[in-house]
């Protein structure tokens, strides 16, 4: 049946509330976690923006950044259920998605039961995943694309929402495994975890060394943030951003695209990156409570979004350019 001028207008004032109430949400979300963790705003908002998206994000930074404390902070606001899993070179993968055992009954009959692994949480933080070895780290990252186990031939799909934030200490390589190229495509973002200027530090210092600290308190619930989730998704996208991003990510790989920039690049991005900033671009417009992103939006997450996904020549490197300046350059062209 047709709809008329009318019920379409309805329908689209239907859609303007309801991503006005969620805008809402997230907005309420965001000063939540920011309650709780200072002199991060950047981190935050991107590691709300990979939630929002559906997705995983890599935190690179030096120890003592608050980076689990985002993520204990993150999963009380969002109301998700959080575990998190401290990798160690000896992590077995039965340690991350569980095992089964044998039982008997009171009969006497004997079954095997499975008993779940960690990896069976809404929000899972994998803490300096590269000290892990390679078969443990496959483990969780079959779960991140995949959405579910295999146990004993047997299939277990992992909650949802399920998003995994992994953690790297960017200096300390020693007893390390580096994820494979193909392993690190699957993170949506890897988010760059700064220090904070003198006056969040001291903010820092005065807000958590007292009698009471201040605790994260839930914004939002598991649903509310699937249909954030949803929303982001149905957000519009003009034909300009569309180009915009197109443009950007086959730049960001050697060939004529790139121009003059392409013989400093070794490898680059596949269409998983202009996937990841079609999506990030609708969350950081919603975070921003607009309903459609921009070619600002674009431009402001080109360097989370492509930096794990691409490298450099080593005349490049030894040329003093950096993956972050590269991409700056390209990001410049269609800003």
């Amino acid at each position: 049946m047709a709809v008329g001028g009318e019920g379409v207008e309805k329908l689209e004032d239907m859609i303007v509330r309801s991503a006005e109430a969620t805008s809402g949400h997230v907005a309420a979300a965001k000063a939540a976690i920011g309650a709780v963790i200072f002199g991060q705003d950047k981190v935050v908002e991107q590691t709300l923006m990979t939630v929002l998206c559906g997705g995983h994000a890599m935190l690179v930074g030096l120890p003592g950044l608050a980076k689990t404390k985002l993520v204990d902070a993150l999963g009380t606001v969002l109301g998700l259920d959080t575990r998190r899993i401290q990798f160690t070179p000896d992590l077995m993968p039965s340690d991350i998605v569980g095992s089964e055992v044998l039982e008997e009954g009171a009969g006497g009959k004997r079954g095997f039961r499975f008993i779940p692994g960690p990896i069976f949480a809404q929000l899972l933080m994998a803490d300096e995943i590269n000290r892990a070895s390679p078969r443990t780290q496959s483990a969780l990252l079959q779960a991140m694309q995949e959405l579910h186990v295999t146990v004993a031939g047997h299939r277990h799909d992992v909650p949802k929402p399920f998003h995994v934030l992994a953690t790297q200490n960017p200096i300390e390589q020693e007893g390390t495994y580096p994820l494979p190229e193909a392993q690190l495509d699957r993170f949506l973002m890897q988010i760059d975890v700064e220090y904070p200027d003198r006056d969040a530090e001291r903010r820092i210092v005065f807000e958590t060394t007292g009698v009471e600290e201040a605790k994260a308190k839930p914004a939002m619930t598991a649903d509310e943030l699937i249909a954030a989730q949803r929303l982001v998704r149905r957000l519009p996208v003009g034909e300009s951003v569309v180009d915009a991003i197109l443009t950007l990510v086959r730049s960001a790989r050697p060939g004529p695209e790139a121009g003059d920039l392409g013989k400093l690049i070794s490898w680059g991005p596949s269409p998983r990156a202009s996937q990841a900033l079609m999506l990030v671009a609708r969350a950081r417009a919603l975070l921003d409570g607009r309903l459609a992103p921009s070619i600002d939006d674009v431009v402001a997450m080109a360097e989370p979004v492509l930096k794990h996904r691409m490298a450099l020549t080593f005349a490049a490197r030894a040329d003093g350019e950096t993956l972050g300046g590269v991409i700056a350059k390209l990001a410049a062209r269609i800003g």
